[in-house]
């Protein structure tokens, strides 16, 4: 099988904005549905994850608080807000514009 691709800079935002639109989920439980729903193409590792939960919580894009896991401990359950979902919306419009313009070119190179 082979190896998990790193993500691609400025993907991770989107990627994680979108994942929770699902159900509020924990960082670790945020990795693995990434992984999951990618067919095990991308991998985020927690050097990247937690930044980035960090950064789109201080942005107001996300909202954290702790619950008990599946496993009976604490963990940090992270939620997306309204303007998060706001957010979602113009990187998804971003990344359609970008993969489109990548897709443009590697047809008439």
């Amino acid at each position: 099988m082979p190896k998990p691709t790193d993500l691609l800079q400025g993907t991770l935002d989107l990627l994680i904005l979108k994942t929770l639109t699902r159900e509020p989920v924990h960082g670790w439980g945020l990795a693995k549905r990434i992984q999951l729903l990618s067919d095990d193409a991308l991998s985020v590792g927690q050097g990247s994850l937690y930044p980035a939960l960090h950064r789109l919580e201080q942005q107001g894009w996300i909202v954290a608080e702790w619950r008990d896991s599946e496993f009976n401990r604490p963990a940090k359950v992270y939620s997306l807000t309204p303007e998060g979902r706001a957010q979602l919306d113009r990187e998804l419009e971003s990344w359609k514009r970008l993969s489109g313009a990548v897709e443009l070119l590697l047809e008439r190179a």
